[in-house]
């Protein structure tokens, strides 16, 4: 069942949020989708700078925001393809950088909801429910661009969530950055 049709941003972004696959499956296939995917990413970003705008230090982190959106969105891509067509590719795939690109970028599209976070009780709800579609559509997005089965989608996510973790913490070391909570 489609829910949206066309190929306008905000008919994507809506399907996308909504979980809809022939979005994910239409937006993988589509070339000149991945501007688009890149304004999603901004734009949920943005969202997520407003909604924190209550917080101490959200002001300062707002515009490198932006930037480490976009930059983790590239490399997340990069990494769920390297392992996806690589590590663990059952039978040869067809997928490209590109596809997965496309659909991860448009699985942030309920990122939007972060906009709210700043609304006192029920904003930073709101902006849960809208990371975890946010989750749920980045597999979705895994599953479709690599055309793979729900199981091998599912080895992917835990495997690309371990090297996240691990990059995570080194580049943490690094830098001098302090993780305790």
């Amino acid at each position: 069942m489609r829910a949206t049709g066309g190929d306008s941003l905000v008919q994507r972004m809506i399907g996308a949020a909504r979980l809809d696959v022939p979005t994910y499956e239409e937006v993988e296939r589509d070339e000149g989708a991945t501007p688009q995917a890149a304004i999603v990413v901004v734009l949920a970003s943005l969202a997520a700078g407003i909604g924190a705008l209550g917080n101490d230090d959200a002001t300062a982190g707002f515009f490198s925001g932006l930037l480490s959106s976009l930059l983790g969105w590239v490399v997340g891509a990069a990494l769920i393809f390297f392992i996806g067509t690589r590590l663990l590719a059952g039978s040869a795939t067809s997928a490209s950088f590109g596809q997965v690109a496309r659909t991860t970028g448009f699985a942030n599209a309920a990122g939007l909801l972060a906009v709210f976070g700043f609304i006192p009780i029920v904003g930073p709800i709101i902006a849960i429910v809208g990371a975890i579609f946010v989750l749920i559509g980045t597999f979705i997005a895994i599953r479709s661009s690599l055309d793979i089965s729900t199981g091998r989608a599912i080895a992917v996510v835990i495997a690309y969530f371990i090297v996240a973790l691990v990059i995570g913490f080194l580049l943490a070391a690094i830098f001098g950055v302090d993780l305790s909570i």
